[in-house]
């Protein structure tokens, strides 16, 4: 199995364990009298079979993750790198939002809003970092398609 594939069926699974929780919450309480909709014990059968295998792709995933080597550096660490550059652009972005609102006055007299940065420098270093983070991710992908699971 290759690491991407293991990777999609971790999501699969963690969206799967989601729905019986949900489910789960649905079959928890009845009128008197009544029955669930779906039995709770077969519910939480499945979320034991769920939980397990996901736990052992989890620990899969990460030991592969921490012996595939890519550039000089392991995966874990370039996933390190992507997500938190993923984070200072989200934040820079924000900055950007809110530094290039322009402020419209009715006349002289009113308060003068101005941005503290330089609001085009800023976007280009956004540009810029969200150019290493499709390389990166681009990268990590397609070492996912080739590196086979532990």
């Amino acid at each position: 199995m290759k690491l991407a594939e293991a990777l999609q069926e971790r999501a699969d699974l963690n969206r799967r364990i989601e729905q019986l929780r949900n489910r789960l919450e649905n079959s928890a309480l009845v009128q008197e009298g009544e029955r669930p909709a779906e039995a709770p014990e077969v519910l939480l059968e499945e979320l034991e079979h769920c939980a397990a295998r996901l736990e052992e792709l989890m620990v899969r995933i990460n030991l592969t993750n921490s012996r595939t080597m890519v550039d000089g550096l392991t995966l874990t660490e370039l996933i390190a790198k992507k997500d938190c550059l993923s984070l200072k652009i989200s934040v820079y972005r924000d900055l950007l939002q809110q530094a290039g609102q322009t402020t419209r006055r009715a006349t002289r007299s009113e308060i003068k809003i101005l941005s503290t940065v330089d609001v085009a420098q800023l976007q280009k270093d956004t540009d810029r970092m969200a150019q290493r983070l499709r390389l990166l991710d681009n990268k990590l992908q397609q070492t996912n398609w080739s590196t086979e699971l532990s």
